[in-house]
């Protein structure tokens, strides 16, 4: 995804719990989570309670911006969250602790050009999954899997390398922001076809009123930190 910020609406009550496709059914966490790390299990009461208190510190680090790019958009900047050591760790934490109550831990964690390059390896590090990043078209080596898709200014391509995912992995697809979703389904598509199970799709934020939620074929779909808008 192009852009590290989104137009949104003021924020929303940091508590609020993560919204998934309606006609996805998930699997249901486990009365005790494991972190792909090793440490030992947490209760699902006290991952919830941890993970809705970190979601409070991290809605305080995004900045908002009114009135850019242009007049009546609200601006808000995710950078922050990577800017103090403290607070990074803190969003890797909230992103695996989200991805083991969906209760469905992916072999491989795909991270979207170039946002997504700046978590997905270290939450795949987390999760003990791989990474395998998606990028733009001519920008890897070796035999390639290529899609297009529609961006506001015309088409895009999305490429991914033959055999990063392997048949029947299970595959989670994180980027910062969900707007439109057209990357987002386009790195969907490179997953099947290289025989992946597209698991999930994990976000930061989103802006909803571009639904781009349509796109997703269904497929369970959380953002971790709710906005208005």
């Amino acid at each position: 995804m192009s852009s590290t910020t989104a137009a949104l609406q003021p924020l929303a009550d940091a508590a609020a719990q993560p919204t998934t496709s309606s006609d996805t059914t998930v699997a249901t966490a486990s009365p005790t989570t494991q972190d792909g790390s090793g440490r030992q299990p947490t209760t699902a009461a006290a991952a919830a309670a941890e993970l809705a208190s970190t979601k409070i510190k991290l809605l305080g680090s995004l900045r908002s911006f009114p009135d850019f790019p242009i007049k009546g958009v609200q601006f808000i900047d995710i950078l922050p969250l990577f800017q103090d050591p403290t607070t990074h760790l803190a969003l890797l934490r909230a992103l695996e602790l989200q991805v083991l109550e969906s209760g469905v831990k992916p072999d491989v964690v795909v991270g979207l050009d170039a946002r997504g390059f700046l978590f997905g390896p270290s939450l795949a590090l987390r999760l003990n999954a791989s990474f395998v990043p998606v990028r733009k078209r001519g920008k890897m080596p070796g035999p390639c899997v290529s899609v297009a898709f529609e961006k506001e200014y015309g088409v895009d391509y999305f490429e991914m390398q033959e055999g990063a995912v392997k048949p029947g992995q299970k595959v989670l697809v994180v980027d910062d922001i969900i707007a439109t979703g057209g990357s987002a389904a386009a790195a969907g598509d490179l997953v099947k076809q290289l025989g992946g199970s597209l698991v999930g799709y994990l976000f930061i934020l989103e802006i909803p009123f571009l639904k781009g939620r349509d796109k997703l074929d269904g497929v369970s779909t959380t953002t971790l930190l709710e906005t208005d808008g």
